[in-house]
């Protein structure tokens, strides 16, 4: 029986890593998986050794009041991995933790393959050194890497974008309506950790109110626990919440204020118009304006490599300019039409359905 060990610690990490569970099992049925992660992995059998509540540290202040956490799960990994002995190590994202795990592994012999590339195209691109010396394999999921690493002499694979499988696998499941659209739905995406839904959501909320010709909803997050958002919903008895149904809502939004990340691309692939909002600490915000090259925050920006939506950030995330996107959108035809527009040639480039099946597939003829 082959044993793999995977290590994702953000949400995000999670549900694709147990999509690829998913499919390798398809492909494979004998083998045992076991790996830090979430709970969308623990459906698919993997053993949860460590889950990513214990994991996942965000901004650069953050990780250095966890410092001795962050250690201590340095040893962990390495213990257990020393006594599972995995024919292969899938490294999910992650990248300042699986990246400097990535050298202890290979240093010890171990085999090790990692799926969703680290954005090192947008700073610290010295470590294509670390992945060329450490890492067997790597598959990205945003079409321009793959051109970024062969400038550096490292081949790696892209087999398609893995939302475009969580979005289609969604659309083709019968459901039950969730949303009784009796007025235009604007959707509010704030995040799924705490302290980035703490620097901004208010500030989308009192923007968002004054469209009460609309339905307003905030896509809760199912990692965090519904009294995290008590406070919101006292204070916007107007507002209502969909908690753990984001596709649902956007299935069903006519707009949307989104916070950067993940969340923009799956806006887009919904064709949903939106406007993008990013809000750090003072010093996250100020280091990583020293550190990071490149020209937008939003995956749809990046990937088509020009504005294609509205990116307000730190200070200019505020609520007369969020307001100031949103009439932009509501009131100028031409404007949303465009928007849609460069969401479907977006749609083209990131390629069809099936990445994690291909990677799957992949895998098992390289390792198994």
């Amino acid at each position: 029986m082959k044993r793999i060990f995977i290590i994702a610690g953000e949400p995000s990490g999670d549900l694709h890593a147990s999509n690829l569970v998913k499919c390798i099992k398809k492909e494979n049925s004998s083998v045992d998986f076991r790996g830090w992660g979430g709970d969308f992995m623990e459906l698919e059998g993997v053993k949860i050794k460590n889950h990513l509540k214990n994991l996942s540290f965000m901004g650069f202040l953050e990780v250095l009041l966890n410092l001795r956490q962050i250690t201590l799960n340095f040893r962990i990994c390495k213990k257990q991995l020393l006594a599972y002995q995995p024919d292969l190590i899938i490294m999910v994202d992650y990248p300042g933790f699986n990246l400097r795990m990535s050298k202890w592994a290979k240093n010890n012999g171990f085999r090790v393959v990692y799926y969703i590339s680290p954005q090192i195209w947008a700073w610290k691109a010295s470590r294509i050194k670390t992945i060329k010396a450490n890492i067997d394999r790597m598959y990205c999921i945003l079409p321009f890497e793959k051109d970024f690493y062969s400038k550096h002499g490292f081949d790696v694979h892209y087999m398609g974008h893995p939302l475009m499988d969580q979005i289609t696998s969604f659309r083709n499941k019968p459901r039950a309506l969730k949303f009784k659209k009796e007025k235009s739905i604007l959707a509010i995406l704030p995040g799924s950790r705490g302290q980035e839904i703490k620097r901004k959501l208010d500030i989308m909320l009192k923007a968002a109110v004054k469209y009460n010709e609309m339905d307003i909803y905030v896509a809760a997050a199912p990692n965090l626990d519904v009294h995290f958002f008590k406070p919101y919903q006292e204070h916007f008895p107007q507002v209502k919440f969909a908690f753990g149904q984001t596709y649902e809502l956007l299935q069903e939004s006519d707009l949307a204020i989104v916070t950067s990340g993940t969340a923009t691309l799956e806006t887009a692939l919904f064709r949903v118009p939106q406007v993008v909002c990013y809000r750090s600490s003072f010093i996250s915000y100020s280091i990583a304006r020293l550190l990071v090259d490149i020209k937008f925050i939003s995956l749809v920006n990046l990937i088509m490599n020009r504005e294609i939506v509205k990116e307000l950030i730190q200070n200019n995330c505020s609520v007369e300019n969020i307001q100031g996107e949103i009439d932009l959108i509501l009131q100028q035809r031409d404007y949303r039409e465009k928007m849609i527009s460069e969401y479907d040639e977006l749609i083209a480039k990131i390629g069809e359905q099936g990445c994690s099946e291909k990677i799957a597939q992949d895998l098992i003829k390289q390792y198994m």
